[in-house]
């Protein structure tokens, strides 16, 4: 009896514990610190007289922001939101991506993945370890360029992401 006792407990907790662990509890960024992020970005390539267009995306990769600066191409709206994509799904800047492709065939086929572009200007934003979003900018003449006003953008919030 007792044995049969400490067996249903053991189940009950076994059970119980699973079903909990069916709950996760996730960081992601807000919809005004992804404007404050794009906005910052625009703000710094355009002290550099580059006209761009920034997205910031969720840890998901959905759109939470979206600036274009004044007289930005066309062309810099898809491209902003691919990178911010391709980052937020990779968890790693779209420049250490463009590198990996050159330098390995294997990765060659990421360039085929529908919604990735696969060019420097796409930064993770992380709060502590956790990637809750990336920015994606694009318009500036290189995407060294694009990833130097991203990373602005993002030192300029690190106290709101701790």
């Amino acid at each position: 009896m007792i044995k049969t006792i400490l067996l249903a407990a053991a189940a009950t907790v076994a059970v119980s514990g699973a079903a909990s662990a069916q709950v996760l509890t996730e960081k992601n960024i807000s919809s005004s610190l992804a404007v404050e992020i794009a906005q910052g970005a625009v703000q710094a390539c355009a002290a550099d007289k580059y006209n761009v267009t920034a997205a910031v995306v969720d840890r998901a990769g959905v759109l939470r922001a979206l600036v274009r600066a004044d007289n930005a191409g066309t062309h810099s709206v898809a491209a902003a939101q691919d990178k911010a994509f391709t980052s937020a799904s990779s968890r790693t800047p779209t420049s250490k991506m463009a590198e990996n492709v050159q330098k390995n065939p294997g990765a060659a086929g990421l360039v085929d993945i529908k919604g990735f572009l696969v060019l420097a200007g796409g930064v993770p934003i992380k709060a502590g370890d956790a990637v809750i979003g990336a920015i994606g900018v694009g318009g500036a003449p290189g995407g060294n360029f694009d990833e130097a006003c991203a990373v602005k953008a993002i030192e300029a919030v690190a106290d709101k992401l701790k």
